[in-house]
């Protein structure tokens, strides 16, 4: 896999978080640059050399020929493809943000990723709302992509 997570501009806000409260995902040697470079404002996907298939989230593998994919950084804007609304929850991170949405975003460059949508009133999601990505800084590797309405 290739690209470094301090190239290229960022396309969505990096809002800086005092305290993250909520798990951090584990980084691992396929994740890792996914991770870092969401931190810098920069939403990758993987694209395959061999067969051009794109895919969220990452993997050692391209799932269409077995390739080793390659990242692709996205404009970060898509499309709600379905979403659901999480009216309860009992951890007090997530608790204190209800009700949020939870959406699959349809990127413009196709693949389609999993993402929430805090502070978005749900009234104002709908299937093909089109919304854009913004990150927190939830590490000092780490930033979380975070979808909301454009």
């Amino acid at each position: 896999m290739t690209g470094n997570p301090d190239g290229g501009a960022p396309v969505g806000e990096v809002v800086e978080v005092e305290e993250w409260a909520k798990p951090l995902p584990g980084l691992d040697n396929v994740n890792e640059h996914y991770w870092r470079t969401a931190r810098a404002g920069r939403l990758l996907i993987q694209e395959c050399p061999r067969c051009g298939h794109r895919q969220w989230y990452p993997r050692a593998l391209c799932t269409a020929c077995g390739g080793d994919p390659a990242w692709l950084e996205t404009a970060g804007r898509g499309v709600v493809h379905t979403y659901t609304v999480i009216r309860q929850q009992g951890i007090p991170a997530f608790k204190a943000e209800l009700p949020y949405v939870v959406a699959m975003v349809e990127l413009e460059e196709g693949p389609m990723v999993f993402g929430s949508m805090p502070g978005v009133d749900p009234a104002l999601v709908s299937i093909g709302t089109p919304v854009e990505v913004w990150f927190a800084a939830a590490a000092d590797d780490t930033g979380v992509p975070y979808w909301r309405p454009r």
